[in-house]
């Protein structure tokens, strides 16, 4: 346990954008060693190391030797990782995926998520190894000041899935710390209910309001989260 009274973990972050910054600022004040990576090289993340005190490491080191690997990067980078970056990590590693397919504003056409295959589905299936979708309906400064004690009357809700209970229930629990209640979203093929265009994207709501978000959630995807012919644009003009 560290002073927080919460079990002390590794967790190792594979991107250091928006998300992947705030996480690591957020588990660093909760008492979580953290590694973390970008594609650039560790010596372009100094500054996150002193605002934080995350450890820059290579993607290859940040997903080894610790209980979690969040990969927080663009869904068109996915394929550029590193093909051995999983090798010889042990299958109770938890992966979490928290991206989002934009392909109007950033990533381009991916033809099997435009197809339908939800979009952690498509990383779980580049990468090689089972991944846990989660924060990836929350902006990063409200996943990083929205928070709230356990004994707060109302908190944010942030929908989890994925096919693995323990794996699930260790990502919930982390959830729970950065001060949101955590949604048991079903597994990583249902994930596409908390996809961008979907009622729980963004949407800031409680308990309850994730719940019912994700049943009204549907399949098909809003003509404005799919690829045109000459996407991507840019987020101010997508295209």
């Amino acid at each position: 346990m560290n002073p927080n009274g919460v079990r002390t973990m590794k967790i190792g972050i594979i991107g250091a954008g928006n998300i992947g910054h705030t996480l690591a600022r957020r588990f660093r004040e909760i008492g979580h060693d953290v590694l973390i990576a970008n594609s650039r090289g560790p010596e372009t993340l100094t500054h996150i190391e002193q605002e934080t005190g995350a450890v820059a490491v290579t993607a290859r080191e940040a997903a080894r030797g610790v209980d979690v690997v969040i990969v927080t990067i663009p869904e068109a980078k996915v394929t550029s990782l590193p093909p051995d970056l999983f090798d010889g990590v042990p299958e109770e590693t938890v992966v979490v995926d928290t991206g989002n397919y934009y392909p109007q504003q950033r990533d381009g056409r991916i033809e099997s998520i435009e197809d339908g295959v939800p979009e952690s589905q498509w990383v779980s299936d580049r990468i090689r190894r089972p991944v846990i979708k989660a924060f990836n309906n929350i902006y990063a400064e409200h996943l990083g000041t929205l928070g709230k004690p356990a004994t707060a009357d109302a908190r944010i809700a942030l929908p989890v899935a994925g096919d693995d209970a323990n794996a699930k229930a260790k990502v919930l629990k982390l959830v729970d710390e950065l001060g949101f209640d955590g949604v048991d979203a079903g597994s990583l093929a249902e994930s596409w209910r908390q996809q961008p265009g979907t009622p729980v994207y963004t949407a800031d709501r409680d308990l309850e309001g994730v719940r019912q978000a994700l049943l009204d959630a549907q399949r098909a995807r809003k003509p404005e989260w799919r690829a045109s012919k000459s996407s991507p644009g840019t987020f101010d003009e997508p295209r």
